[in-house]
């Protein structure tokens, strides 16, 4: 019956999501972007309806709902928490690096990103994939004072404070923690502040299985 609950195609990222903290739908597509938003809405009522998640009205904003985990759906961190360990050990990286999505890669560099080696003034990151198509080319970090963190794939308009130009898989493997930025040479070129590009390994949001050990051949 568990098997039955939580096995079904991406049942098991969404609740990866939602550990994460997003509670919003758009933030869950966000954060799974190969789940069509039908499968989305239908997942999460299937979560509901074994008493995963809760979903409630969020007021003065008609037909916007905000889904949190029960305590049950809590329980899981341990499950997802394996289940990205085990991927991180033995799935096999070159395998890994052919399937790369930027923006699921920025979504959770946003999220794990550590402001506290940056200014206390606003800072803002352009992060340029010069291979990829104009629409996923060009993405902007914007930490705030407040420590908080936004990720923008349109110009928002800030002054840049480092221009990041590298390729989708060297940035990837970057945030896997099979590479170091400064170990990458003319992979990565760094443009700006050299104290905000000198903490980049730093600041970096990386995957929280980055530190496991890759034990795949």
């Amino acid at each position: 019956m568990a098997a039955e609950t939580l096995c079904t195609r991406w049942t098991m990222v969404l609740v990866r999501e939602m550990i994460a903290g997003s509670t919003r739908f758009g933030d869950l597509r966000r954060g799974v972007p190969r789940m069509s938003a039908s499968l989305l809405s239908q997942r999460l009522k299937e979560l509901e309806s074994a008493g995963v998640l809760t979903r409630t009205p969020v007021p003065g904003e008609p037909g916007v709902h905000d889904y949190r985990l029960t305590r049950a759906g809590k329980d899981l961190q341990g499950v997802v928490e394996a289940f990205g360990l085990w991927g991180q050990k033995w799935i096999e990286t070159q395998a890994t690096l052919k399937n790369l999505d930027p923006s699921l890669l920025m979504w959770d560099m946003r999220r794990n990103l550590d402001p506290s080696p940056l200014p206390q003034s606003r800072t803002v990151v352009h992060i340029t994939y010069p291979e990829l198509a104009l629409a996923k080319r060009d993405w902007w970090l914007v930490v705030h004072p407040t420590a908080e963190v936004d990720l923008c794939s349109a110009d928002p308009g800030y002054e840049v404070n480092l221009w990041v130009t590298t390729d989708l898989r060297t940035m990837t493997a970057i945030w896997m923690g099979l590479s170091r930025v400064g170990d990458m040479g003319d992979k990565i070129h760094l443009d700006g502040d050299p104290a905000i590009a000198s903490t980049m390994q730093t600041w970096l949001g990386l995957s929280p299985f980055a530190a496991q050990a890759k034990l795949a051949p």
